[in-house]
């Protein structure tokens, strides 16, 4: 039996009681202490004013660092840097880089906000870029390709948001880097809370991006990331929050903060700060780690599985079969009916996820067994 957490998340199940949710890898149900975190920036704004930035600032912000630093295993909260999605630290940390054209190693498999990007950069002629194909062994072909070129950047997810494959070696990627290049960022973004994640032995030596926006709980607005020391100390696209404590830039110059700060933009909502603390705050209270979270999520997984011969899934390659290890929060059925089948689960209710010809079906701490069932008595009647 994996329990139920459905308490923690009254406001948004009750919001939608028909609603059935299996999209937690996608948009994560909020649970009522993000709606406690909102209340609380709303009336610190009205009750401080313009003094608010002393409270987020010192207080807000610090207490959002040691969650981050605490959840990926940095030593030092002082590398972990906020701002509203991860774009913004894409193109901070490639401004701070000094060859032109940027060369860059990555994956075919990486999100919209990097593959875009760095697809538009290369239509202008701002970087070259070699990709390596998803799949077995991926951080060995990295490494491999990565003895064949000089490359300022080396791009990976640590878990792929189109098949959920974990991406293994990422240590041994680490050893590929240095502050002259090439610099290694993994986009942790279907990992962050998903899955036990340990920098520690390596953290002085990646960049690390993940959000709020999945499994932190926590919505919008609230992007991470961890900028070992020494890397990219002066961007070239900078905000007037970046200079702080600048105490020994010559008068003239443009100063940096001497941590990851560096990184910051200008004015900014903080809202989402004050929710990402307040869900860890309530994860703590209720013992609930990223370990217990995931047994919870993999015993509905397994739930599942053990159903669908009975569904049109029966037909679908399941493209990342639980295993002993680290894994991504949702399964990833591969099938031509994937449009379909998404579609009439619409219609149904139950909400999934498609990408292309792949139907995930995510998992959070807001379901249970008797989701699953429902789940699966839905999928029959396709």
């Amino acid at each position: 039996m994996t329990g139920s957490y459905k308490h923690l998340f009254r406001r948004s199940l009750e919001a939608a009681p028909d609603r059935l949710h299996f999209a937690a890898h996608s948009h994560h149900l909020w649970p009522d202490a993000s709606y406690e975190g909102q209340i609380a920036a709303w009336n610190d704004a009205a009750r401080l004013a313009d003094r608010k930035w002393g409270r987020v600032m010192e207080e807000v912000w610090p207490a959002a660092q040691r969650h981050v630093a605490h959840e990926i295993g940095v030593p030092d909260p002082s590398t972990i840097v906020f701002a509203g999605n991860t774009h913004d630290f894409l193109i901070r940390v490639a401004s701070a880089m000094e060859n032109r054209p940027i060369r860059i190693l990555t994956t075919d498999g990486e999100f919209h906000s990097f593959s875009r990007q760095v697809a538009r950069w290369e239509e202008a002629g701002s970087v070259t870029v070699d990709r390596i194909a998803v799949g077995e062994e991926l951080a060995d072909r990295l490494i491999e390709q990565a003895k064949l070129n000089a490359y300022d950047l080396i791009f990976v997810s640590q878990v792929m948001f189109g098949s959920g494959a974990v991406t293994h070696g990422l240590e041994r990627l680490a050893a590929l880097a240095g502050p002259a290049g090439p610099w290694v960022v993994i986009d942790g973004y279907h990992g962050f809370m998903a899955t036990d994640t340990d920098l520690s032995a390596f953290a002085d030596r990646v960049f690390y991006l993940a959000g709020g926006y999945k499994y932190a709980m926590a919505g919008e607005g609230v992007a991470v990331m961890h900028a070992p020391p020494g890397y990219g100390m002066r961007p070239e696209l900078t905000g007037w929050y970046a200079a702080f404590e600048d105490l020994a830039a010559p008068p003239g110059t443009v100063g940096y903060a001497p941590d990851a700060r560096r990184f910051m933009g200008a004015t900014f909502d903080p809202s989402g700060l004050y929710r990402f603390v307040a869900v860890r705050d309530m994860l703590a209270k209720e013992a609930l780690t990223t370990a217990r979270i995931s047994e919870h999520c993999n015993g509905l997984k397994q739930q599942l599985l053990a159903g669908r011969s009975a569904t049109p899934l029966a037909q679908a390659r399941l493209l990342n079969p639980p295993a002993a290890g680290p894994q991504a929060r949702f399964l990833a059925f591969r099938t031509p009916d994937a449009m379909v089948l998404h579609a009439a689960l619409s219609v149904r209710g139950v909400m999934t996820d498609v990408r292309g010809d792949v139907l995930r079906i995510g998992f959070g701490l807001y379901q249970d067994e008797a989701d699953v069932t429902a789940l699966l008595n839905a999928l029959r009647t396709l």
